[in-house]
């Protein structure tokens, strides 16, 4: 922190924060933003990767309005690590002014969660509040955005400036909540700003919540009635690729699923425009089913599908027949459900996409790849005649 003169330090609250479903006030003294509720958050049996996902904030950031040209926030990040494994870019900050990126920063210290991805084991090392800092800002009063990074479990300790802060009311905007898995969370994109939802909510001028959840879009009922009680003008649930990859259920199973998790949703929102997307292009796993798991080679992790393809004929499921049933599944309800609507993953990202754009390391798109989804799914779902668009 810098010493001198001027800094005004303002409380954090609810007020300043957007995209979080929860805020919870640590023992450490920070708020730490959470994208489920405490009542979703009682029923993950114990799943640490569920808990760790929801708690990092995608889609969330602080949002006020202030004539400052310095803006300081510290935090107390949690850091995921694997050993062997080459560590991952320290979590961005994007600032925007007034909607428009306006600079990125990130945050040292912080507590490290080592993960041995052999056992599973995970080591805890503690370690300190870090700064983010903005500076050379334009001194006229304008609207500030600090997205939190989607890799990071960030504690928010205080924020400061070199003006006063006030709350912005939210307003004006429809409010868009979004679904799906890690590639929706954010995986492999460069920050959450620049994750395809963030990118697709800039592009049809929509507030977006993001409740995405790295390997974790399991059809969960917990996730269907928070999805079911937060307030929304759109939605939209991006489901296939973590039932597949985790091979949670055969085909006899995950049917009935998609009808019990989007009846949930229907019991909050009975007539609002609600989107089914299927998953992408992942070569593993269009006729493989899973389990999927992490190969680690020279310090970089790919995944690979371990299932047997002849199995799909059994009930295993595959993206392909993931794709069939939910479109099977769509068409089924739309007579009764005249706002639900279905799109197919691969016109966000397929084969020629996948040719241009590999994925990294088999599983997540790229920046480049995000950046593509954002602009398709913006133009399709809220471009004209879109179930989204805002002249419908």
């Amino acid at each position: 922190m810098d010493d001198s003169p001027g800094w005004i330090t303002t409380p954090l609250t609810d007020a300043l924060v957007r995209g979080a479903l929860d805020l919870e006030r640590t023992a450490r003294g920070g708020l730490l933003p959470h994208r489920l509720p405490a009542r979703a958050r009682a029923q993950f049996g114990g799943d640490e990767q569920v808990a760790q996902a929801e708690a990092q904030p995608s889609g969330v950031r602080l949002v006020f309005r202030t004539g400052a040209t310095a803006v300081e926030l510290d935090v107390l990040r949690t850091i995921v690590a694997y050993r062997g494994v080459l560590p991952r870019p320290d979590g961005a900050y994007d600032l925007h002014i007034d909607g428009q990126p306006a600079g990125r920063a990130t945050a040292s210290g912080g507590d490290v969660l080592m993960v041995d991805l052999s056992d599973g084991s995970q080591e805890r090392f503690s370690g300190q509040v870090g700064t983010v800092r903005f500076d050379g800002l334009p001194g006229r009063e304008k609207t500030v955005e600090i997205w939190l990074p989607y890799t990071e479990v960030t504690e928010l300790m205080a924020l400061r400036t070199d003006a006063p802060v006030a709350a912005v009311e939210p307003g004006g905007r429809r409010v868009w909540l979004h679904h799906g898995s890690s590639i929706s969370q954010g995986s492999a994109a460069d920050s959450s700003a620049t994750a395809w939802p963030a990118l697709a909510a800039a592009a049809g001028g929509v507030e977006l919540i993001n409740l995405s959840l790295g390997g974790s879009a399991l059809l969960d009922p917990f996730t269907a009635r928070a999805l079911r009680d937060t307030p929304a003008d759109l939605i939209s649930v991006k489901i296939g690729i973590n039932v597949v990859n985790r091979d949670l259920m055969r085909l006899r199973a995950f049917g009935p699923a998609v009808h019990g998790f989007l009846d949930t949703i229907r019991e909050g929102h009975q007539a609002t425009p609600l989107l089914v997307v299927s998953p992408i292009l992942c070569p593993a796993q269009e006729t493989t089913p899973g389990p999927a798991a992490p190969d680690l080679k020279d310090g970089q992790v790919e995944f690979a599908a371990l299932g047997d393809p002849s199995e799909a004929a059994l009930g295993k499921l595959t993206l392909r027949v993931v794709r069939e049933e939910l479109a099977r599944i769509v068409a089924g309800r739309a007579g009764e459900d005249p706002e639900l609507y279905y799109v197919d993953g691969l016109t966000l990202y397929g084969e020629a996409d996948f040719a241009e754009l590999p994925l990294p390391d088999r599983l997540h798109p790229g920046p480049g790849a995000h950046r593509r989804m954002g602009e398709r799914f913006g133009a399709l779902a809220f471009g004209p005649g879109g179930p989204f668009a805002a002249t419908r």
